[in-house]
């Protein structure tokens, strides 16, 4: 097996070329070599060269097209996503903000409910009233039946002095 050093390619040489066969076979007349797999001089090279580059920028330039295109169709579905999602994301909120309202409806609800049972003012001027007067009727038995000596000075209790008689 023999190894075949590796060649450079530039520019033109791209296209591998496969050397003729080298033994024809001895019944068969000889065939015309073919032009695409013999060796090529340097005049065929110049005229099928720009062919070859004429033709390799039109398949890079299909490719290019392709791949525009995509990005182009990727781009558009890229943008039917985010609006799809800044829908979604909208409607979330919107769904928060009405959960928040519902639970302060509710607290405010509460709030009412204990603010309704609180006793009004008329209930509060006869809780007055009524202390009043029983505050007096209770110090008006209290001095009449003498019970002053239980009371704290500062109520108008009497203090205990002892008073001496000349």
């Amino acid at each position: 097996m023999t190894e075949t050093a590796p060649t450079k390619t530039t520019g033109t040489d791209f296209i591998p070329v496969t050397p003729a066969p080298a033994t024809p076979a001895p019944a068969a007349p000889p065939a015309p070599p073919p032009v695409s797999r013999g060796p090529v001089g340097p005049a065929e090279t110049a005229a099928s060269a720009p062919v070859n580059v004429a033709d390799q920028l039109a398949r890079i330039e299909d490719k290019a097209a392709r791949i525009e295109d995509k990005y182009a169709r990727s781009e558009a579905l890229l943008s039917r996503v985010e609006e799809k999602v800044e829908g979604a994301s909208a409607r979330m909120n919107e769904s928060a903000r009405q959960a928040d309202l519902a639970s302060l409806r509710g607290e405010v609800r509460g709030m009412a409910d204990r603010v309704a049972r609180l006793p009004g003012t008329g209930a509060l001027v006869l809780t007055a009233l009524i202390t009043s007067v029983l505050t007096v009727a209770l110090m008006v038995a209290v001095q009449r039946a003498d019970l002053d000596r239980l009371l704290p000075p500062s109520l108008g209790g009497q203090t205990q002095t002892q008073t001496t008689n000349p």
